[in-house]
């Protein structure tokens, strides 16, 4: 498992941050919360996502796809304004066939809310970045 380098968008340091934690990211300078997007895979994704104490929305999907390309950075834009609320995790279904099998993703991109380890909400899809918001904040709900 590997760290992330993250710039806090508040005050500009770069700060690591695991990709598995038992709070959330917060700068060392200013002590914000940071945006929290990670990869995981078949290995690491229990501990990644279904054991994070941060509700986490992961995002299937796969580099050949186009409409991931569109999602991805909507995706992106909804954890940096929801830092410390949510952890985005990203799994690309070509290196995780595990992952893929065991959640029964049959289009990419697939978007799941994971809220104590239990699955809240579930999207197949590219949508607007108005219907994902709103998506995200009733499976936060």
């Amino acid at each position: 498992m590997k760290n992330a380098i993250i710039t806090c968008p508040h005050c500009g340091q770069a700060n690591r941050v695991p990709a598995a934690a038992g709070g959330r990211p917060r700068c060392a300078k200013c002590r914000r919360d940071l945006p929290w997007v990670v990869e995981a895979g078949d290995d690491d994704f229990a501990e990644i996502a279904e054991q994070s104490r941060v509700p986490v929305l992961v995002d299937f999907w796969a580099t050949w796809c186009g409409p991931c390309r569109m999602v991805s950075p909507v995706l992106d834009q909804l954890a940096h304004e929801r830092a410390g609320e949510v952890k985005l995790v990203k799994v690309d279904v070509d290196k995780a066939p595990g992952l893929s099998a065991r959640f029964a993703i049959q289009a990419v991109p697939t978007l799941m809310v994971i809220v104590d380890g239990k699955i809240a909400a579930r999207q197949a899809g590219a949508a607007p970045a108005p219907v994902l918001d709103r998506w995200l904040r009733e499976a936060l709900a």
